[in-house]
């Protein structure tokens, strides 16, 4: 599978909120650094963030782009409620290897009603 079409996969299982099946998505020792947070390293480490993540808020990704240029894919997404962001995603052997995320985390916050860190 290409890299864009894994990510169409990935934001299947986001919406269904299945942390076990996104995790198969990553190389074993991936990285997934959602830039308002602390990088977060390995499959397991990743699994357990996105299970913590669809605990705490419901959360949906609609896709605006897809984007490919070889091993990198790049996602512009929305939600229902109006915050948007970009990720991207670097491929080796069809799995992903470091992730990047952009969205603007005081508004996520907000939105859902979560603690806001002092």
């Amino acid at each position: 599978m290409e890299p864009k079409q894994v990510v169409q996969k990935w934001v299947e299982c986001f919406n269904r909120g299945d942390a076990e099946a996104i995790a198969e998505f990553y190389s074993e020792d991936a990285i997934n650094h959602q830039v308002a947070n602390e990088p977060v390293v390995g499959k397991r480490a990743i699994k357990q963030m996105f299970a913590d993540e669809f605990s705490a808020a419901e959360m949906v990704c609609i896709v605006e782009n897809i984007f490919q240029d070889g091993q990198w894919a790049i996602l512009e997404w929305k939600d229902p409620i109006g915050l948007r962001g970009c990720g991207f995603f670097q491929f080796e052997n069809g799995l992903i290897v470091l992730q990047r995320g952009y969205w603007d985390k005081l508004s996520f916050l907000k939105a859902h009603n979560l603690p806001i860190p002092e």
